[in-house]
C-alpha cells in the first residue's frame, strides 16, 4: 500500500474519528480479553510507579489499535507522541522523536512493520535500556553518541505481525491481537456514535448497519455518516431501518458487508481463473488493486467468512461465494 497522502477529506475523517473516540477502557466497546488484560497491566505499572511495558497491537485495519493507544496514554495519565513507520526514514528522524519524550510518555508508532531494518536496530537499545546509540559523521571521522532517554512506553500497531522481525517482536512485553467485532458489539458502537453526534438511530437500524460493517468499527462509523446524510435529506433526521437499507443499498454494501471491490475480486477469480487456485499477484493485476491492500483490507474478511480459501497453490473461491453471488457452482467446488 502506498504511503498515505493527506487530503482535506482524510483530515476531516481523522477529526471525525477523534471526536467519537472513547477515552477510557471502560468506554471502549469490544475486545474484552485485550481490554481486561490491559487494565491489569496499567494498574500494576501505576502501583509500581514504573512505565508500562511496550505494547504491540496487531490485527486487520479499523479495529481500534490507534484508539487503544490513546486510551493507554489516558489511563497512564501521560502524554502521547505519534509517528508512522514509513515516515521514519533516517536515524535522525528516530532520534528527534525519542529525544522529545518526557518520563512516562507513550510513543505510538503506526505501521511499525514498515520501519527500515537499520532504524529498527537502533530502536532495540531504546526499548530495552532507554538509551539511544547513534553514529554521527562518516568514515574516519565517525563517532558513536549515546543519549540517555527517559522511561517511556512504545505502543506499536501493525496489520502484518508476520512482517515484524523476531528481535523487535521479542522486545514487546505485551502483545495483543485485535479480532473482528460481533454484530452486537458493533450495534453498541453505532448507538454510541449516534449519541456523541446527536443523530438519533432506531435499534433495528443500528443492528442492520452493524451487520453490514464487516466486523469493523471504522467501517461502521463511516457508513453511519453516510446513512445520517440520507436521513437528513430524505427523512426527518432520525435514522430508521428503511432509510438505512436504502442508503446502504445505494452505496452498494450488501447484507454481508461486501462491496463492489469484494464482488469484483470474487468474480475475477471465478471468471478469469475458473475459481482458482490463483496467486495473489494475478488477482491484484486483474482487478487493479495493490497486493498489500487485498491482503490487509479485503482478504481477511473474505477468508474468515468462508468466501475464499487460501491454499499452497493460491486462492480458491468457495461454494458459499458462488451462492452469494448467484453464480452456478461447479460440482467440484467445496
Amino acid at each position: 500500500m502506498e504511503d498515505r497522502i493527506l487530503t482535506n477529506e482524510q483530515l476531516e475523517e481523522d477529526k471525525f474519528e477523534q471526536n467519537i473516540r472513547p477515552e477510557k477502557l471502560e468506554d471502549y466497546i469490544g475486545q474484552t480479553e485485550v481490554k481486561e488484560n490491559l487494565k491489569i497491566f496499567i494498574k500494576a505499572a501505576l502501583m509500581r510507579e514504573e512505565s508500562l511495558d511496550h505494547v504491540l497491537l496487531y490485527g486487520p485495519p479499523g479495529l481500534g489499535k490507534t484508539t487503544l493507544a490513546y486510551i493507554i496514554s489516558n489511563e497512564l495519565g501521560s502524554n502521547i507522541k505519534t509517528a508512522s513507520g514509513p515516515a521514519i526514514e533516517k536515524s535522525g528522524d528516530l532520534a528527534a522523536i525519542l529525544s522529545s519524550l518526557e518520563p512516562g510518555d507513550v510513543l505510538f508508532v503506526d505501521e511499525i512493520h514498515r520501519i527500515p531494518r537499520f532504524i529498527e536496530e537502533i530502536l532495540y537499545s531504546a526499548m530495552e535500556d532507554f538509551t539511544l546509540d547513534i553514529i554521527v559523521g562518516s568514515d574516519s571521522s565517525s563517532r558513536n553518541i549515546r543519549i540517555d532517554l527517559p522511561p517511556f512506553t512504545l505502543v506499536g500497531a501493525t496489520t502484518r505481525a508476520g512482517d515484524l522481525t523476531g528481535p523487535l517482536r521479542d522486545r514487546f512485553g505485551i502483545i495483543s491481537k485485535l479480532n473482528y467485532y460481533t454484530v452486537e458489539e458493533l450495534t453498541e458502537i453505532v448507538k454510541r456514535t449516534s449519541k456523541v453526534l446527536n443523530s438519533p438511530i432506531e435499534e433495528d437500524a443500528a443492528a442492520e448497519l452493524a451487520r453490514r460493517s464487516r466486523g469493523t468499527p471504522r467501517i461502521a462509523n463511516r457508513l453511519f455518516k453516510r446513512v445520517r446524510d440520507y436521513a437528513l435529506v430524505m427523512g426527518n433526521g432520525v435514522i430508521d431501518l428503511e432509510i438505512t437499507s436504502l442508503a446502504l443499498n445505494r452505496l452498494k454494501v450488501d447484507s454481508m458487508g461486501l462491496d463492489d471491490t469484494d464482488y469484483h475480486l470474487l468474480k475475477s477469480i471465478i471468471e478469469k481463473f475458473n475459481g482458482g487456485p490463483v496467486g495473489i499477484e494475478a488477482i491484484a493485476s486483474s482487478i487493479g488493486e495493490e497486493q498489500t491492500t487485498i491482503e490487509d483490507v479485503y482478504e481477511p474478511y473474505l477468508l474468515q467468512h468462508g468466501f475464499l480459501k487460501r491454499t499452497s497453490r493460491g486462492r480458491i473461491v468457495t461454494r458459499k461465494a458462488y451462492e452469494h453471488l448467484g453464480i452456478p457452482c461447479p460440482d467440484n467446488i467445496e
